[in-house]
């Protein structure tokens, strides 16, 4: 192996050709260059308390004053339900709907909104009243379905938002806009930004930690977690179930740490130059992920290694819990990768998605999910995490009052609605026991207290201490937040 110091002299020989011959090197000296412009957007929180050089005058420092006010939760799994859960078999109880069975909408209700392909061509739509039963619980007397047992019981730590509503009818834009704030890819997912502006409080793990479980459905991209144009080190990192949790973390056969340890510094030393050369931000985010890497060699072994629980917290997640990869074995990760203060979790599972079928399909989705997320939020409050972790349960849009397809006594289908659903959130920063916001008979319109997909980010974000009009990222001449140039905050919700 070549000799440290060697490699040394040969970088620095190569670093003054590549000075001399690249112009752009005239432009990072300048006071306004590129390489000044880079280091600014890279200001992160783990700069804010270090006696460093501050940015050259004229150089907004837009993460100086992360966060913007005391924040209410340290960190947040996001519980999202992909496909779209019906709001009909799970909060949104709507009585009424048992003697209209059958009955073709009225178009007074529709008001001449869009229909998907899938159901555009029925000449009729008839109601299907929820053929499960609803019952008041807690001290908040909160309607829940029966398929919810376990929620039920944790309902009085809920604040449940009945008013949701998006503007994208399909999966994928809808899925991308409530991930990114935007209905086309290529924007920063809301875990991103929040790596972003306010850092990690765990160098040893990402603070951006992806978990996905369930099958069928509607596939689930990558860019979803994406760091779309931030800095790559901001992306999800997905951690899997089986041998290898991280792709590529482990060392190769009979190759051991210390040899890694010496190929990462020597890389780091490749990666200097060129980025003392070329001042591109990219190549400081690849040195601090190989940095990130290493390190999680030895600490993602300790957190995915579930054989120190004890069988009573498996029994409280449910049988899923010991199989790996599972909805259950996932919610109760989360709650280990929470201990760790890993900032932001998102957790995914399909199948929500019933076209028909519905009664059997979201049966059978409500039972794998229900008894994991109630014990989630049991766990973490007798840890007394809940009371600085949010979390957040719900899909990208909800489903209609009409049957897609045959409407029977026993079966149904139910298209996608946009206009009003159902989600929730507990812990930091929410009020408990409350229910916000309300449908018509139909659950086809909002009639009081709508809250939008950008409303609900600018909401997570100031519970995260973030004002969502202040965290920004200049890209291609202009400044993008995750909210766009919308969103205000929910206060009536807030704690």
């Amino acid at each position: 192996m070549c000799n440290h110091k060697k490699i040394r002299s040969n970088n620095k020989d190569l670093q003054s050709i590549e000075k001399k011959m690249d112009r752009r090197k005239f432009l990072q000296t300048t006071s306004m260059g590129l390489g000044a412009a880079a280091l600014g957007s890279l200001f992160g929180m783990d700069k804010l308390f270090a006696k460093s050089t501050p940015p050259p005058k004229g150089i907004e420092d837009i993460m100086s004053s992360l966060p913007h006010f005391m924040p209410k939760a340290k960190r947040v799994v996001y519980l999202f339900q992909s496909g779209g859960p019906s709001q009909f078999e799970t909060f949104d109880y709507k009585p009424k709907l048992s003697d209209m069975f059958g009955q073709e909408l009225p178009s007074s209700v529709r008001q001449g909104q869009r229909l998907t392909a899938m159901s555009a061509q029925q000449s009729s739509l008839p109601i299907a009243p929820s053929k499960f039963k609803f019952s008041k619980h807690g001290k908040s007397q909160t309607w829940v379905s029966e398929l919810l047992p376990h929620t039920a019981d944790v309902v009085d730590d809920l604040c449940i938002i009945k008013s949701m509503y998006t503007e994208q009818i399909n999966h994928d834009p809808a899925i991308t806009f409530f991930q990114t704030g935007h209905q086309l890819p290529g924007r920063p997912s809301i875990g991103s930004w929040m790596s972003y502006g306010l850092g990690s409080d765990n160098k040893n793990l990402p603070s951006f930690i992806v978990l996905n479980s369930g099958g069928g459905g509607q596939p689930l991209y990558a860019r979803l977690w994406g760091n779309g144009f931030l800095p790559t080190q901001h992306q999800g990192v997905q951690f899997r179930s089986g041998k290898d949790p991280v792709l590529f973390l482990n060392n190769p056969e009979n190759y051991h740490h210390q040899d890694r340890e010496d190929m990462l510094e020597y890389l780091k030393d490749l990666n200097e130059v060129q980025n003392s050369a070329f001042g591109d931000p990219e190549i400081d985010a690849r040195i601090k992920q190989y940095e990130m890497a290493f390190r999680m060699q030895t600490s993602v072994p300790e957190v995915t290694d579930m054989s120190d629980e004890p069988d009573h917290v498996f029994d409280m997640y449910g049988p899923d819990s010991r199989t790996p990869g599972t909805y259950a074995a996932n919610c109760l990760m989360a709650r280990r990768l929470l201990e760790k203060d890993v900032k932001f979790i998102q957790l995914y599972h399909k199948g929500w998605d019933q076209h028909i079928g519905l009664p059997g399909g979201i049966k059978h989705q409500c039972k794998t999910t229900d008894q994991p997320t109630a014990a989630l939020l049991k766990d973490l409050k007798q840890r007394g995490l809940l009371e600085d972790t949010l979390v957040i349960w719900g899909g990208e849009f909800g489903r209609t009052v009409y049957s897609q397809g045959k409407l029977t006594a026993n079966d149904y289908g139910r298209d996608h609605h946009p206009k009003c659903f159902s989600m929730w959130m507990a812990g930091a920063g929410v009020k408990a026991g409350m229910t916000y916001g309300e449908t018509d008979d139909f659950s086809y319109n909002i009639v009081k207290d709508p809250v939008h997909v950008h409303d609900f980010h600018a909401t997570l974000m100031h519970i995260m201490g973030v004002d969502h009009e202040k965290l920004t990222f200049k890209h291609q001449g202009r400044r993008f937040r995750l909210t766009d140039v919308h969103g205000n905050v929910v206060k009536d919700i807030l704690a």
